[in-house]
């Protein structure tokens, strides 16, 4: 499974803990590319530096198979290979997105791209035209759960993908929205660590310890 995660660096949290959250619930192996506009051939930016970096996935993927796209303000609760899709499955389809409850600019927050279908989204295309807009395709609908937009979308305890639009709640203004608490324990599960003794105590390292102190 191809994932790729918008990033800003002005907030690489937000991206560590979403990684993080897939990576932990994934049931197979989950490649996961951040998508650093630093590091790729445009220089577009919008309200975020992924704003238009995005559209760049069928591109680095060499227009094969199938990826996914996640803006860096999101929360993973659920396998993620469940959305592995083979293309026959997209029917002819360019892409997938939530549409049920999501506003249309929205749309793209969350995509799931059949990439042979997506050639015409090359970087010129993307540095100068309106990839927005969907308009170079035809586009799927998946369910509303793998895209719930807090605090928008009302109040859902199955969310499948939660989606912090109004800020992830690291910050004051969003520390009680929905799902904070779930964002929260994910934080603290991505930064933490088990003792020096339990992963080194049976190791050559520590007899070496020993005799240096």
């Amino acid at each position: 499974m191809r994932v790729f995660i918008g990033y800003d660096a002005r907030q690489p949290v937000a991206f560590n803990v979403l990684a993080h959250s897939i990576m932990s619930r994934a049931s197979k192996p989950v490649s996961i590319t951040r998508l650093d506009i630093s590091q790729l051939p445009i220089t577009r930016q919008g309200l975020t530096e992924f704003t238009f970096t995005r559209y760049l996935v069928p591109y680095l993927c060499n227009y094969e198979g199938v990826a996914l796209f996640l803006d860096a303000d999101m929360l993973c609760l659920t396998d993620i290979s469940d959305l592995d899709l083979s293309e026959d499955q997209f029917q002819g389809n360019s892409l997938a997105v939530v549409k049920e409850g999501v506003e249309r600019f929205e749309w793209p927050s969350m995509m799931l791209f059949n990439n042979p279908l997506c050639k015409s989204l090359t970087p010129e295309f993307i540095e100068q035209g309106a990839p927005q807009k969907l308009e170079w395709g035809k586009v799927a609908e998946l369910p509303k759960d793998y895209n719930h937009i807090v605090p928008y979308s009302g109040k859902n305890p199955n969310a499948k993908i939660v989606h912090f639009t109004q800020g992830i709640p690291c910050f004051k203004e969003t520390e009680d929205c929905e799902y904070s608490k779930q964002w929260r324990d994910e934080l603290k599960e991505s930064v933490s660590s088990c003792t020096w003794q339990d992963i080194m105590g049976k190791s050559v390292h520590k007899e070496r310890m020993i005799k240096s102190a």
